[in-house]
């Protein structure tokens, strides 16, 4: 009997097997790798923008401007305790609470002072009453247990609104608390308009 060794190596270097491995002729190939990486390149440049939009203008959130209307004083608040009032119509619910921490669009020497609608935007469930001072919360909305923030612009904690609670704009002139516009829209008002929808 004889033995017969057979060698199953290639001719050539290894960069020489990788090289012909490549070539695909006049055809244009990427490869796995190189198309995720020029994927995520693309996504990338999405999500942060172009450099040519950074200097775009900054988006402001819209707020529907009322009458200058008196709410309350800044001596006259306490600490967690809500006081109700109507703006920007009779019918529309409002609390103006000092909080105790920094809240956005807050006003005051501590800017703690906020005011927001107590309808839920989601269907209109009444907030009255369900502010929670331990956690600066409005709600849980009594239909689907919608919570809010009062803190962060009235937003959604849990539960199923999409939508921010409308925040009272206020202004301070003085020991007076002023409501000058509404950010956002109450419930029931399709352009907060005098006339509900």
């Amino acid at each position: 009997m004889t033995n017969t060794v057979i060698h199953l190596q290639p001719e050539g270097s290894a960069a020489d097997i990788n090289a012909n491995h490549d070539d695909h002729g006049d055809r244009q190939c990427m490869s796995r790798r190189n198309f995720l990486l020029a994927g995520g390149a693309m996504i990338t440049l999405a999500a942060i923008g172009l450099p040519a939009t950074a200097d775009a203008a900054p988006i402001h959130a819209l707020k529907a401007a009322y009458p200058k209307t008196r709410i309350g004083s800044l001596s006259a608040l306490k600490l967690g305790v809500p006081v109700d009032f109507a703006y920007p119509y009779p019918d529309v619910r409002n609390i103006l609470v000092k909080l105790g921490a920094r809240a956005g669009s807050g006003i005051g020497p501590a800017q703690d002072i906020v005011a927001f609608n107590q309808q839920c935007p989601h269907m209109g469930g009444p907030l009255d009453g369900t502010y929670k001072e331990k956690h600066q919360v409005l709600g849980p909305c009594p239909l689907h247990l919608t919570t809010f923030d009062l803190t962060r612009h009235g937003m959604v904690i849990s539960g199923h609104s999409t939508e921010s609670l409308p925040q009272i704009v206020l202004e301070v002139q003085g020991d007076d608390i002023y409501a000058v516009g509404v950010q956002g829209l109450v419930y029931g008002y399709s352009a907060m308009t005098a006339r509900r929808a």
